[in-house]
């Protein structure tokens, strides 16, 4: 009796202890709350910067009334003031005004490669999985070849017969995309056909695209389109890598990628018109990739 006594009141020293570091006897009780506090609020902050991005991107005029391309070779390389609040760049062109311009093509590219891998993938995915096994065979073995090619050399080949441009950038970005997805959502689609709803749907006599349209296909784009999510930022990434070596948008278009391209050989005389664009760009890819792991956190 003597020993419980002790021991219980060792434990409540030690149970205060804990409780100050945050740290509990049993897990998810004591300080497990700040983790999750602060993902919320990393969420939070990051609905906030895409919605801002969004605003920025669909209507650049409410946020400056500086023409984007106005060149003034009398102001070249000016640093930031209160006239020029990012500075200028190697042509006199105010760097806030084609940030903000450059929002659009530079968002738009990533966005639609995304959409558009995503809905081919689906597609190919759900005709692989719902095929016969030699149909299955085929498209699996082509994904795995257009897999087996280094994906930015892929993005070259297809920009090289597309020719350059913002939605020949898209096109190619989303063909890189499309094998990802399509093998995605073939495991999802084989796990999903196995539940008792589908089987219970072809034994009311639905036909096989009725079941795939109204059970397989909702039930297995979720956790997809949470991966699209994440995936955002890295089409963004890419997109803006394309400008940089001139395969996205035509000069003198305002893109960030093709903004940090035409700045590299300033550096040593100016560093403004490489740090703005390049925050700018990871600004929105941290943002997207927050929203993203947060919302394929919540599919799981």
């Amino acid at each position: 009796m003597a020993v419980t006594q002790r021991s219980t009141g060792a434990s409540q020293p030690l149970d205060a202890e804990l409780a100050e570091t945050g740290i509990g006897l049993i897990p998810g009780r004591v300080g497990a709350g700040r983790p999750r506090r602060r993902s919320v609020v990393g969420f939070g902050l990051g609905i906030a910067v895409l919605l801002l991005l969004a605003c920025v991107a669909a209507a650049p005029g409410l946020f400056t009334g500086v023409d984007p391309n106005a060149a003034d070779l009398r102001h070249t390389l000016r640093g930031p003031s209160g006239d020029h609040w990012f500075g200028t760049d190697q042509n006199g062109r105010d760097l806030y005004a084609r940030i903000v311009y450059g929002a659009r093509p530079s968002l738009l590219i990533g966005v639609g490669a995304s959409l558009m891998s995503l809905v081919g993938g689906v597609v190919v995915g759900v005709l692989a999985a719902q095929s016969n096994r030699v149909v299955d065979q085929v498209i699996s073995r082509l994904l795995d070849v257009v897999m087996s090619v280094p994906g930015l050399l892929l993005v070259f080949l297809v920009v090289a017969v597309l020719g350059t441009g913002s939605r020949n950038a898209a096109v190619g970005l989303a063909v890189v995309g499309i094998p990802g997805f399509a093998r995605v959502t073939r495991a999802e689609v084989i796990r999903v056909r196995s539940g008792h709803y589908v089987e219970a749907a072809h034994g009311l006599g639905w036909s096989k695209l009725q079941v795939v349209v109204r059970h397989i296909v909702p039930n297995t784009v979720g956790p997809i389109v949470a991966l699209a999510t994440v995936g955002l930022g890295s089409m963004i990434v890419a997109s803006s890598s394309l400008s940089f070596v001139g395969l996205g948008p035509r000069p003198p278009t305002a893109e960030w990628g093709a903004m940090l391209a035409g700045s590299r050989n300033y550096l040593e005389v100016a560093w403004w018109p490489a740090v703005f664009p390049g925050l700018a760009l990871t600004i929105a890819v941290l943002a997207v990739t927050v929203v993203g792991e947060r919302i394929q956190g919540l599919t799981r």
